[in-house]
C-alpha cells in the first residue's frame, strides 16, 4: 500500500477532541503532513499551550497512523496557536484574546495567591500572559510578584507594565505612594479599572488574568461590562460561609452575562510529608460540592500549605519558589484547566462549522 497524505488525513479523523467532540481534522487541528518513503511528520495545532490533553491527543495520532501503516517513524509535532472567543475586539485591550477574571465572594480565600500563581504557570507553558490587579483597595499583586519597589514608565501616551517571571502586570500599587488608601466610592472605581485596561500597552497577549477584589462591588460589576470577559474562575475554600457567599458572586456574573468557567478549591487536603496521612483543614462545603450545586466544571484543589503563603510574602510565586511539589502540581493542573474552558468557550458553533 501507497502511503498518501490523504490516507494519513482519513486516518487522523479517527482521533477525537475529548472537550469538543469532534475530529482535530474537522476542527482544523492538523497543519501539516509530511511523507518521505515510510516516514510520517505531522504537525498538529492546538488551541492552547496549556492543553492538559496534549499528551493524549499526541498517542491517538500516532495510534491512528500505525493502524494504517507499519511506517518506520512516526512524528506528531505538536503546536499552539490560542484562538480568540468570537465577537468583536475589545475597544480597551485589542490585542487580548481572552480575559479571565479571578473572584471569590469574600475575602481570605487566598484568590490573589491563586492568580499569581495561575498567571505564572500558564506564562511557563509558553502562553503570552498578562496579570490586572484590579483590588482597587487591597493590591497586592505587586508584592506577590516580586516588584513592590518598582514604578512603571510611560512610552507613547501608555504605562509601560512591570514584567516578572514571564508575565506582564500593572496593579494600582504601582503608581500609589507606600501606606496610602484609597478611598474611593463607585466612579472613582469605575474610572481606575478603565484605566488601568485601556492606558497599559498589553501588547498582544493570550491571556490576561484579572485579580478582583472580594464580593460582588462596583470593580466586579466594573471590569464585566467593560470588555468581553472570556469568563470567571471562582476561588472558595471548603467553609460553609465562603460557599454560600461565592454562590452570590457567581449569580452577579451571570447576570453580567459573564461565563462561569469553573470553582477553584484552596486551602484543600493535603498530605502530611511526615506521616503520609491525608488531613483535611477545614470541613465545610467542598470546591466539588460547590462546583456542582453551581452546575459549573471544578477546576481543582489546591493542598492548604504554609509555603504557599510564605513564597508570596517572599515576592516569589509557588510554582516558581516550589517547583516538583503537589501545590505546584495542582497550580499547573488547574491553569490547563482554565485554558481548556477557555477554548471550548472560543470554538462557538459557528467556528465548528466553519472548521
Amino acid at each position: 500500500m501507497t502511503l498518501t497524505e490523504d490516507a494519513v488525513r482519513d486516518a487522523l479523523r479517527q482521533v477525537q477532541d475529548p472537550d469538543l467532540h469532534r475530529d482535530i481534522v474537522f476542527l482544523g487541528f492538523v497543519k501539516a503532513i509530511n511523507i518521505e518513503g515510510t516516514s510520517v511528520h505531522v504537525i498538529v495545532e492546538l488551541t492552547t499551550p496549556a492543553c492538559p490533553v496534549r499528551e493524549e491527543l499526541q498517542a491517538a495520532c500516532e495510534n491512528a497512523i500505525r493502524d494504517l501503516t507499519p511506517a518506520t517513524e512516526i512524528r506528531i509535532e505538536m503546536t499552539a496557536q490560542v484562538r480568540k472567543k468570537s465577537g468583536p475586539d475589545s475597544e480597551l485591550v485589542p490585542g487580548v484574546k481572552h480575559i479571565i477574571a479571578i473572584a471569590s465572594g469574600k475575602g481570605g480565600v487566598g484568590k490573589s495567591t491563586v492568580t499569581v500563581n495561575l498567571a505564572v504557570a500558564l506564562a511557563q507553558t509558553g502562553a503570552k500572559v498578562g496579570l490586572l490587579d484590579a483590588d482597587v483597595y487591597g493590591p497586592c499583586i505587586p508584592l506577590m510578584m516580586g516588584a513592590k519597589d518598582e514604578k512603571p514608565f510611560t512610552q507613547a501616551n501608555k504605562i509601560i507594565p512591570i514584567q516578572r517571571y514571564g508575565v506582564k502586570m500593572m496593579s494600582l500599587g504601582f503608581l500609589l505612594e507606600e501606606g496610602n488608601a484609597v478611598m474611593w466610592r463607585g466612579p472613582m472605581v469605575a474610572g481606575t479599572v478603565r484605566q488601568l485596561l485601556a492606558d497599559v500597552d498589553w501588547g498582544d497577549l493570550d491571556y490576561l488574568l484579572a485579580d478582583l477584589p472580594p464580593g460582588t462591588g462596583d470593580a466586579p460589576m466594573s471590569l464585566a461590562q467593560l470588555v468581553p470577559l472570556t469568563g470567571v474562575v471562582i476561588v472558595s475554600t471548603p467553609h460553609n460561609v465562603a460557599s454560600n457567599i461565592a454562590g452570590k458572586a457567581v449569580q452577579l456574573f451571570r447576570r453580567l452575562n459573564s461565563p462561569i468557567l469553573g470553582v477553584v478549591e484552596n486551602m484543600g487536603a493535603y498530605t502530611d510529608p511526615v506521616s503520609g496521612e491525608r488531613r483535611q483543614m477545614f470541613f465545610g462545603a467542598s470546591g466539588d460540592e460547590l462546583a456542582k450545586d453551581l452546575k459549573v466544571p471544578f477546576l481543582g484543589s489546591i493542598p492548604f500549605d504554609p509555603e504557599i503563603s510564605q513564597s508570596g510574602d517572599a515576592g516569589v510565586p509557588s510554582v516558581i519558589m516550589h517547583p516538583g511539589t503537589p501545590q505546584a502540581g495542582a497550580f499547573q493542573r488547574i491553569a490547563g484547566k482554565v485554558a481548556q474552558q477557555s477554548s471550548i468557550l472560543a470554538m462557538t458553533r459557528t467556528d465548528l462549522k466553519q472548521a
